[in-house]
């Protein structure tokens, strides 16, 4: 189950793509099946890098997959790539975690080329405040949501850095009466209700049946969990060539 759309991409042969915040590696995984392009799962989680590798390594061999996957260990205020090594930046339900998330930001804007795509996906507002609402514990556990996002929000923070925004929209409508469920029954954790609704959502992934995979296209734009945001980095003069165009002959 992926949250990011891999069609507002634009993916081409041989581009390399950075999915960082990887976690257990679904949008990493999913891309190096799909397409012919070297995929860089990073996270600051071992143990979840471990995860996505084991995940990963039934796929890769030329029968399975198109591309090419690598994943690793790194910060994401402090990225071990160059300037301009990406094609294509996806950071996916990360940024709600990172106090400075600016920061991330910035170094995301520093390692992809200019014309660009990010792919930024948080939770929506509305579904993520019920849940802040239903639990206290829901956001206070260890590693936790420590904000909600306004898109308008998030999106500002992004255009400030010279991105454009070209697309949006919201996924996995059926995902947020689970978590409901799941603040609300956070210290009944063998509650009959979450468990029935979890096996619902386990059957939908597997099956994905035409009627509830309308039923969540209709629900998106109301309760879609997350909320994906796409960015073209613009291109930018050179702060020479901005001095030089400023000056006025005498």
């Amino acid at each position: 189950m992926i949250t990011v759309d891999p069609q507002n991409l634009n993916l081409c042969p041989g581009q390399k793509v950075l999915d960082l915040g990887c976690g257990e590696g679904r949008h990493s995984i999913h891309l190096m099946i799909t397409d012919e392009v070297d995929v860089y799962g990073i996270d600051l989680c071992l143990d979840d890098v471990r995860t996505a590798s084991e995940r990963a390594e039934p796929f890769i061999s030329p029968e399975h997959a198109k591309g090419r996957l690598l994943f690793g260990v790194a910060n994401g205020l402090q990225l071990p790539f160059a300037d301009s090594t990406f094609d294509v930046v996806i950071c996916s339900e990360v940024l709600e975690h990172i106090e400075d998330y600016k920061a991330v930001l910035a170094e995301i804007d520093r390692v992809l080329k200019p014309s660009g795509i990010f792919a930024a996906t948080v939770p929506a507002y509305f579904p993520e405040w019920i849940c802040w609402k239903l639990s206290d514990e829901y956001h206070q556990v260890e590693g936790g949501h420590i904000r909600i996002f306004r898109e308008k929000e998030l999106r500002g923070s992004i255009e400030a850095l010279g991105h454009r925004h070209f697309a949006r929209h919201k996924a996995h409508a059926l995902h947020s009466p689970y978590w409901w469920l799941k603040c609300l029954f956070w210290d009944k954790p063998g509650s009959r209700l979450v468990a029935a609704y979890h096996r619902l959502l386990v059957w939908d992934l597997m099956k994905q049946p035409t009627l509830t995979r309308v039923a969540e296209k209709l629900l998106n734009p109301l309760l879609g969990k997350s909320i994906a945001l796409y960015f073209v980095k613009t291109e930018q003069e050179a702060p020479e060539t901005l001095r030089l165009a400023g000056e006025v002959t005498p």
